[in-house]
């Protein structure tokens, strides 16, 4: 009787540890005709596209929910019931709307040039990009930039680091004092604080980290900003964290009710038109800036995370 038990004890432990096992996600990275996917436990994570309309996106991203956490459209405009306005809100993209002069927000090009660094362990995938700015004129190299893109989890979310470093190109890059920039993403149209005016089952809510909501968050300074709201039958949300040594920080936010939701260092006026100070910077041949985010995709509203937590442990990651 004793050793039939033992044996049953042993089964047991094997059968928990093989579930414990079988919890930990697993992220791969696999190359694309496109770029680069991401998958846990071989499920759709997020596609890396080296250009969508001149400009490096990132599209599809699938929250911890199974639904997808940013808009379709203009990658698929054959979403039913999604807005169609703003078709150069790319899902999840980095550009700025005055560099010399050029609109990279709106229009002008950002060309994807090599991949520096593809790495998957298990826990994380990771890309590493270099990118040219072009100029309208003539097509010159106005400034690059360096991405390093992480994309993991942490217990119940998924993230993605996004880090960039821009660099001038020519003896003069002056970036512009505009709100159309910068490190943007476009949520869900169901999504959006302005669906709940029309379909009371549908729309979000945006808070700051100082309590601001909805239009009282846009144009102000904060560590984070968080966009909930309806995706599918389920509340989901997002939240864009500004790292203590990203230039600027921490950032404003040109955050909008109709679903744009994007930090910009460089619009000072746009946003506090009362301040003396504006936002444009000059960069000499070879000077650089750094910016750091993290995006934090989970279920649930803003108060299902301990946001403050999650930044606390992200702003004590060394950066350069």
């Amino acid at each position: 009787m004793r050793v039939i038990l033992w044996f049953l004890f042993f089964i047991l432990v094997l059968l928990s540890g093989a579930v414990n096992w079988a919890a930990e996600p697993v992220l791969k990275l696999a190359k694309t005709d496109f770029g680069y996917r991401v998958t846990i436990d071989d499920k759709l994570f997020a596609e890396y596209r080296t250009n969508f309309n001149g400009t490096p996106i990132i599209w599809q991203i699938i929250g911890p929910n199974e639904k997808p956490m940013t808009r379709a459209y203009p990658m698929n405009k054959n979403i039913q019931d999604e807005k169609k306005d703003h078709p150069h809100h790319r899902s999840l993209w980095f550009s700025h709307d005055s560099v010399n002069g050029n609109r990279h927000w709106t229009k002008d090009a950002i060309v994807h040039q090599e991949f520096l660094k593809t790495d998957n362990n298990g826990k994380t995938a990771i890309l590493v990009t270099k990118n040219h700015w072009l100029g309208e004129k003539n097509g010159e190299v106005v400034c690059s930039d360096v991405r390093s893109i992480v994309f993991g989890v942490i217990d119940d979310v998924r993230y993605i680091d996004f880090d960039i470093k821009l660099t001038a190109e020519q003896n003069k890059v002056t970036i512009g004092d505009t709100k159309e920039g910068t490190f943007g993403i476009r949520v869900p149209s169901s999504m959006d604080a302005d669906a709940k005016k029309t379909n009371p089952k549908l729309g979000g809510t945006i808070i700051n980290a100082q309590g601001n909501k909805d239009d009282a968050a846009w144009g102000k300074r904060s560590n984070w900003v968080d966009y909930s709201g309806q995706v599918g039958d389920e509340v989901s949300g997002i939240t864009i964290l500004n790292h203590p040594r990203s230039f600027r920080h921490p950032t404003w936010w040109h955050v909008r009710t109709y679903g744009l939701f994007a930090a910009n260092p460089f619009g000072i006026r746009n946003f506090e038109p009362t301040l003396k100070q504006n936002g444009i910077i000059s960069l000499k041949k070879g000077e650089s800036i750094s910016l750091y985010y993290r995006v934090i995709l989970h279920k649930g509203n803003a108060a299902s995370i301990d946001i403050n937590n999650f930044y606390k442990n992200y702003a004590e990651l060394p950066k350069e």
